[in-house]
């Protein structure tokens, strides 16, 4: 007998949902977007950690766990940080939610596949070092985002980047500071001067 799960279909719509809801953006952002560039970061992330630090990561397994952490909200849809935080009730109470969604979310699965997933979708059981590399990767994708904006102008950000900037350092991981320091600057380049800063390094 045949079986068609929705999981796919649902995920697809991702990219539908809008970040940054209660701002003025001049480039918008959609949780699909946000999650592989999450990833990413995650994954050098735990690159960095294993061949500069000597740490005992699977960079991988990080990867994997950034690409779905996001999962949940095509039920609960994009909840902005100053009200997810605005009170400790507001956040157990949308702690309770985004629980919920990811178990609606894995029930969606084959039965066969579901411990696998299980291990990504529900945050519960995602070991700490990998939630605190994901919880990292994802402040520095915000970061990026309000960086992106005050380039432009939109001083909409302003704040938002000066305390996201401030709980980076306050991570104290050398994995994070080594990705700022590295890689974080060439952000703000223009095309023509990423081309010949590449040009000159050839």
């Amino acid at each position: 007998m045949s079986y068609t799960s929705r999981f796919f279909a649902y995920l697809n719509r991702l990219s539908l949902i809008k970040r940054w809801g209660l701002m003025h953006n001049t480039v918008s952002e959609n949780v699909m977007e946000h999650s592989w560039q999450v990833a990413t970061i995650a994954h050098t992330l735990g690159v960095i950690g294993k061949d500069i630090f000597g740490k005992e990561y699977q960079p991988e397994m990080i990867a994997t766990a950034a690409l779905y952490h996001d999962c949940s909200e095509i039920i609960t849809g994009d909840m902005p940080s100053p009200i997810k935080y605005y009170s400790g009730v507001i956040a157990d109470a949308y702690k309770a939610i985004e629980n919920e969604a990811e178990q609606q979310l894995l029930a969606l699965l084959p039965d066969k596949l579901k411990p696998e997933f299980k291990r990504f979708l529900v945050h519960e059981n995602i070991a700490p070092h990998v939630k605190t590399l994901v919880k990292a990767a994802d402040l520095i994708s915000a970061y990026l985002k309000c960086q992106q904006e005050l380039d432009r102008g939109n001083s909409e950000f302003k704040t938002a980047a000066k305390e996201i900037e401030r709980t980076i350092r306050e991570l104290e991981l050398v994995e994070v500071d080594y990705f700022m320091a590295t890689f974080v600057e060439s952000y703000q380049l223009t095309l023509d001067e990423l081309l010949a800063k590449h040009d000159s390094e050839n």
